[in-house]
C-alpha cells in the first residue's frame, strides 16, 4: 500500500479531556465469536460466503493445560484479525487436523500449523509470524492485487519506464509547502500517517472516517469523539497548494468543522444496527440436505 494519509488536528489545548472514543483507540477483541469451525458440512457455505478465505490448520487441541493456553492464545489472534477485517469480506476459520481430515484433503491443507488463504481459484500460504499486525497486513496487501502480468513487450517497456509512488511524493511536497506557509497558526499541527505502519488500524479507519487508505486523504478529526470531516479531491487533478490553504482557512474560522455531516453519520448508524448477522449460528452442522448430498457422493468417490 502506497498511499498516505494526512490528518489536520486543530489545535485542542482549551478543549476538556474526555475519554477516546471508540476508533481512534488500538483495536481489542469486542468479545463477538467470528472465526468459524470449519467442518465438513459447512465448508462449502463458508467458501462462497466470503470473497477471501483465512484457514489456520491446526493439530488436535491438546490435553495439558499449558499447552491449552498456547492453543487459546493462537485463536485469539485469529479472532482479532476477523474483527479487524470484518469489512473486507474475509473470512477466517481453524481446521482440525484430526477431526476434519476430510476437508483438509478436499482443501488442499497439508501442513499444520500454517495459514491458508484462499482467493478466487488461488491458494496462498502465509509463512510469517502468527501475529495479528502481520497477518492481517500480509492480508490487505492481497487485496491490493500488488502482482501485475506483464504479456508482451510492450507492456514491458511501459512498466521499465513507470515512476514508482510520483504522486504519492508530490503530494508530501505539497503539504511540506502548505506547512511552511502556515507556521503562524499556533491552532494548527500537521501529522503525516504511513498507514503501512498501522495495519490493524487501516480497517477500523477506514470504517469510522468513510475514507479509502488506498489513496492520499487528508482531512480534519475532532480527537475526543472521531467526528471527522475531509477534503474531496479529484482523482485526475492534483491538489493544488491555494486550494488546500483555502480549505485550511475554512477549518481555522469554523467554516469546515466535523460537526457538518453528523446527521449522515446518525443515518449511518441507523442503517448498520438494522443489517447485523440474524444468528449467529449460520455456518451450524445443520446444513442443507443438498449439501449433505454432494458431501455424500463426494466421499463415495474418495472411498472407491
Amino acid at each position: 500500500m502506497h498511499a498516505m494519509w494526512l490528518l489536520l488536528l486543530p489545535c485542542l489545548s482549551l478543549a476538556p479531556l474526555v475519554q477516546t472514543e471508540k476508533g481512534l483507540e488500538f483495536p481489542r477483541y469486542d468479545g463477538k465469536d467470528r472465526v468459524i469451525d470449519i467442518n465438513n458440512k459447512n465448508y462449502k457455505k463458508a467458501m462462497k460466503k466470503y470473497t477471501m478465505m483465512c484457514l489456520l490448520y491446526h493439530k488436535p487441541i491438546p490435553d495439558g493445560k499449558e499447552l491449552q493456553k498456547q492453543h487459546q492464545m493462537t485463536e485469539m489472534v485469529l479472532e482479532l484479525a476477523a474483527q479487524v477485517m470484518e469489512e473486507k469480506e474475509i473470512g477466517f476459520g481453524m481446521v482440525d487436523s484430526h477431526k476434519d481430515t476430510k476437508v483438509a484433503k478436499k482443501l488442499g491443507l497439508v501442513e499444520e500449523g500454517s495459514v491458508y488463504v484462499f482467493k478466487a481459484d488461488r491458494v496462498i500460504e502465509f509463512d510469517g509470524l502468527l501475529s495479528a499486525d502481520t497477518l492481517v497486513e500480509f492480508l490487505l496487501d492481497l487485496l491490493e492485487e500488488p502482482v501485475e502480468v506483464i504479456g508482451n513487450a510492450l507492456e514491458l517497456r511501459a512498466f521499465d519506464r513507470m515512476e514508482e509512488d510520483i504522486h504519492g511524493y508530490e503530494f508530501l511536497e505539497l503539504l511540506k509547502e502548505v506547512a511552511r506557509d502556515n507556521t503562524h497558526h499556533p491552532g494548527l499541527s500537521i501529522i503525516w500517517i504511513d498507514p503501512d505502519d498501522f495495519p490493524l488500524l487501516i480497517p477500523y479507519w477506514e470504517k469510522t472516517f468513510q475514507v479509502d487508505l488506498f489513496k492520499p486523504q487528508i482531512g480534519v478529526v475532532n480527537v475526543t469523539d472521531a467526528d471527522s470531516i475531509w477534503l474531496e479531491m479529484e482523482e485526475q487533478d492534483l491538489l493544488t497548494a491555494q486550494k488546500l490553504e483555502d480549505w485550511i482557512e475554512n477549518v481555522l474560522s469554523g467554516k469546515v468543522n466535523t460537526e457538518d455531516d453528523d446527521d449522515d453519520d446518525d443515518d449511518d448508524d441507523d442503517s448498520d444496527d438494522d443489517s447485523d448477522d440474524d444468528s449467529d449460528d449460520e455456518f451450524d452442522d445443520s446444513d442443507d440436505d443438498s449439501d449433505d448430498e454432494e458431501d455424500n457422493d463426494e466421499d463415495d468417490d474418495d472411498d472407491e
